[in-house]
């Protein structure tokens, strides 16, 4: 009983890993940076994104935990259920490198692009073996579907600089 209490903590955690160390590298210089972006006028305010992950990486860490504990584990059935659901976390920390670190927003989009199609497939995966699970990811998927919009809107409107070249 206490085990799986630790298992439990632990999937939670865990996608706030990922998310604390994207914001701890790319803490210092990137809100001048960001604030100089053009942005639309429904971009939320910046004071609501570590509200919106703290809670979204809640949900789908113990979303992953219930999907683990249902599949008794990591057995060869959790591969493709919990293999999906570590590769879009994997994209999810590398978003931020892509646009806050590297200023790459057209990687940064390329990335939430096929983010968004592993949290599907996660989903779909997830729907036979716990509704609940699933259930627990669909905010994760609205706010993505905001955030993929963001992204392509930032993209658009903030044509990259390419050093040395002259129109």
């Amino acid at each position: 009983q206490g085990r799986m209490w630790a298992y439990t903590v632990g999937f939670t955690i865990l996608p706030h890993v990922g998310g604390f160390l994207g914001w701890f590298i790319n803490r210092k210089d990137t809100p001048v940076w960001y604030e100089k972006l053009k942005k639309p006028s429904w971009c939320p305010p910046r004071k609501i994104f570590p509200v919106a992950w703290t809670v979204l990486y809640t949900g789908m860490g113990y979303a992953s935990y219930l999907i683990w504990k249902d599949l008794g584990g990591c057995s060869s059935k959790a591969i493709v259920p919990l293999g999906l659901y570590g590769a879009q976390l994997a994209l999810n920390w590398a978003w931020p490198a892509f646009f806050f670190g590297a200023r790459n927003l057209k990687m940064a989009l390329i990335d939430i692009l096929c983010l968004d199609g592993l949290v599907i497939g996660t989903m779909c995966s997830w729907y036979r073996i716990n509704k609940i699970a699933t259930l627990l990811m669909v905010p994760y998927l609205g706010w993505l579907a905001m955030a993929t919009c963001l992204t392509i809107r930032i993209w658009k409107d903030n044509p990259e600089q390419k050093p040395g070249k002259s129109e």
